[in-house]
């Protein structure tokens, strides 16, 4: 058997994107990816991504948002940036062999109704997923 393979998605506030990353990789995938999730500053897991979540039985609620630094020395393989803003400030990750850049909309800026900003939330978490699937369906190296 193999050692898996270190994944840490980074963004901002580690709220949302890097969180629905997490949730999801560690359930579709976490059986050949050990993964993480960190942000340049630490905040909490959105309200509205953990129940997004939920709705395609994925549960969140027990993930906390954390600092990239924590990760630091742990030998990670693959760092993905989940937002431009993520890439700007911490364009580097030192010693890991893989960096993805992949920006997704930035959920502060989710307008309208709360049904409106929860249907957001979902194309977020759905175009996040289908990302996720496309990169990392196939075995690793």
């Amino acid at each position: 058997m193999t050692e898996k393979k270190k994944i840490l998605f980074i963004c901002m506030h580690n709220a949302v994107r890097s969180q629905i990353a997490e949730g999801y990789m560690r359930t579709k995938y976490g059986d050949r990816y050990e993964v993480f999730s960190g942000g340049i500053e630490a905040t909490r897991v959105h309200p509205i991504a953990i129940e997004v979540m939920k709705e395609i039985g994925i549960d969140i609620s027990g993930q906390k948002s954390k600092l990239v630094d924590d990760f630091f020395g742990k030998n990670i393989d693959i760092v993905v940036t989940v937002c431009d803003a993520a890439n700007k400030v911490c364009p580097f990750f030192p010693v890991a062999p893989e960096v993805i850049n992949q920006n997704f909309p930035e959920p502060s800026t989710f307008t309208g109704s709360e049904e409106d900003i929860r249907a957001s939330f979902r194309q977020l978490r759905d175009q996040i997923i289908y990302w996720i699937d496309l990169t990392f369906k196939k075995d690793p190296d």
